[in-house]
């Protein structure tokens, strides 16, 4: 294949939940690859030392603070990008919370909103203002960062199911929006050390017990998710939409075989 597939010279892209972990990686991986980059989140502080790396790297960058869950944010931050930049071409919506650690028969209505309104409400409704920009462009690519939680039930519950609508949600704007050739696609990663998952990989204990369920037997970093961010974000993955690819180091698979006990 052609590598020049993978550039994004000339594109524009917005990243949401961008001042760390798996947006961040995001972020500097498209930008590595050619585009402008605009990072999002709730506090500008975070975001500054990303829109300055992405800069170095001989592309413009911009920190835009946003709300995910709050639709006049959202508004707003469209508004900005295109002033700024005219175009929208990628649009990763990677901001994502679980404020709630816990069996659901404890859950409460607060922490239920707060997780379904950030990681599913606000998603879609970016990613529909981002879809009339693209439609008016004649294409463009979402790439949402679900989680194999959304393929199968974990002990995360409301987290879970918020993955698995992304997964549906996904899949339901890529049939609607492939007609004005917008490509809809999710990454679904395992356990990526990043702050949402300290608490999996920060006790030796409980991290011992994670990795131990992973074929590949060690946690994930979120450079390793770029590679499939990359794909679908360029010409590589022009026929692609649609899709969930998983990134977990085999762990929807099972434990490692060596381990079993038979």
């Amino acid at each position: 294949m052609n590598s020049k597939k993978f550039s994004l010279e000339g594109k524009v892209a917005l990243v949401t939940g961008g001042s760390r972990g798996i947006g961040r990686a995001g972020a500097l991986a498209m930008a590595e690859a050619g585009a402008d980059v605009v990072v999002s989140s709730r506090k500008i502080d975070g975001l500054k030392p990303v829109a300055d790396e992405i800069k170095a790297l001989g592309v413009r960058g911009e920190a835009i603070a946003a709300h995910n869950a709050k639709i006049e944010d959202s508004r707003a931050l469209i508004d900005q990008v295109m002033e700024k930049f005219g175009r929208l071409d990628i649009l990763m919506n990677s901001a994502g919370t679980n404020p709630y650690y816990g069996p659901l028969m404890e859950q409460d209505e607060k922490t239920w909103d707060v997780t379904f309104n950030v990681n599913l409400k606000g998603l879609f409704f970016l990613s529909q203002l981002a879809a009339k920009v693209m439609k008016k462009q004649g294409g463009g690519s979402i790439i949402n960062v679900s989680s194999i939680g959304g393929l199968r039930a974990g002990d995360l519950g409301c987290y879970c199911v918020t993955k698995a609508g992304v997964i549906m949600l996904t899949q339901v704007m890529a049939k609607e929006w492939g007609q004005f050739n917008i490509r809809v696609n999710a990454v679904a990663p395992g356990i990526i050390k990043t702050r949402l998952s300290e608490a999996l990989w920060k006790d030796p204990e409980v991290h011992e017990e994670a990795v131990s369920s992973i074929p590949l037997m060690r946690l994930g970093e979120p450079d390793e998710i770029t590679g499939a961010v990359l794909y679908l974000a360029s010409d590589a993955g022009s026929y692609t939409t649609g899709a969930t690819i998983v990134v977990d180091g085999g762990r929807m698979h099972g434990g490692p075989a060596h381990l079993k006990k038979y």
